[in-house]
């Protein structure tokens, strides 16, 4: 088995090898011509039942961080409903992953920003797998402007559709199924906390959901539901080459302490931490995997 140092190795050789590269295909971008693709689990990671029987929601789950969550939740014994916008293939083989750990795997294909929509996969969902346990929201979509008066007014109320008002009407469409012991994660993102001169209308939707994060968590502390987030760093998803100029990708995450970009398998075990009874005694909290940005 890998130690934790040769891991480190891994991961950072991974990152040295990866080619300049851009996707033209929209948001949230193809995993299948990332060079290298992203790493969504660890060989080496053991699930111990930490979310048996259990039935988690997760949006955005194609690809990237979602289908890491997918992944590592059936390793720990959990049924899983993938929301995605149309990445078909992206989804499929995402299934097929989590169907590979012996669970069952429900694709649920449309827009999170519409709230019918959002109902609709509720419905769904409980009606496949009796229950519903874990809500995580994790879609999202950014779009690079070095100019901030070339926002348009179309753009802002786009991205804060998909990234915001998407995790409200999902958690709402949730709540009847939600009850003691049941979780909530919201992906936000370490621009929340550090700021983006690149990414001004992102980083203003993901401070919006740490502040949804806080203030839902103190709605729902006395159901006993427990309402967390995750705010990774520069992350090596399909959503990056989708997203920067082929320089960008070169050097991304060259910026942080550990100089390098982390992997979706790096970051989901934050979720299952979250997700499981290992933290039962945490709420309205924000979990930082972002390669040791103080953001000072």
């Amino acid at each position: 088995m890998s130690s934790e140092k040769d891991l480190q190795a891994k991961f950072s050789r991974e990152d040295q090898r990866r080619e300049a590269q851009h996707q033209d295909e929209a948001q949230p971008g193809q995993r299948d011509p990332m060079e290298p693709r992203p790493v969504s689990i660890r060989p080496d990671y053991r699930g111990s039942g930490k979310l048996e029987h259990q039935v988690a929601l997760i949006t955005g789950g194609d690809s990237g961080i979602g289908r890491a969550v997918a992944i590592h939740f059936a390793r720990e014994g959990a049924d899983v409903a993938l929301v995605y916008l149309d990445e078909h293939e992206d989804a499929l083989e995402t299934a097929r992953r989590v169907e590979q750990e012996g669970q069952r795997c429900l694709l649920l294909s449309g827009d999170a920003a519409q709230s019918e929509f959002c109902r609709s996969v509720v419905e769904q969902t409980v009606e496949a797998f009796s229950r519903l346990d874990v809500l995580v929201n994790n879609a999202a979509q950014q779009f690079p402007t070095s100019d901030i008066q070339d926002i348009l007014p179309s753009q802002l109320e786009h991205i804060f559709s998909v990234n915001v008002f998407a995790y409200f009407y999902m958690l709402q469409a949730c709540l009847p199924h939600l009850g003691e012991g049941s979780s909530v994660i919201n992906s936000t993102s370490v621009t929340a906390f550090r700021g983006s001169a690149h990414l001004v209308d992102y980083s203003a939707t993901k401070g919006a959901i740490v502040a949804f994060t806080r203030s839902t968590a103190k709605v729902l502390v006395e159901r006993g539901i427990r309402v967390n987030a995750v705010a990774p760093g520069p992350i090596w998803t399909p959503l990056i080459p989708a997203t920067f100029s082929a320089e960008k990708v070169d050097s991304f995450g060259e910026n942080t302490p550990m100089g390098r970009a982390g992997q979706p398998a790096e970051v989901a075990p934050a979720y299952v931490f979250l997700a499981c009874a290992d933290s039962s005694y945490i709420t309205g909290q924000v979990i930082h995997p972002n390669g040791g940005d103080t953001m000072e």
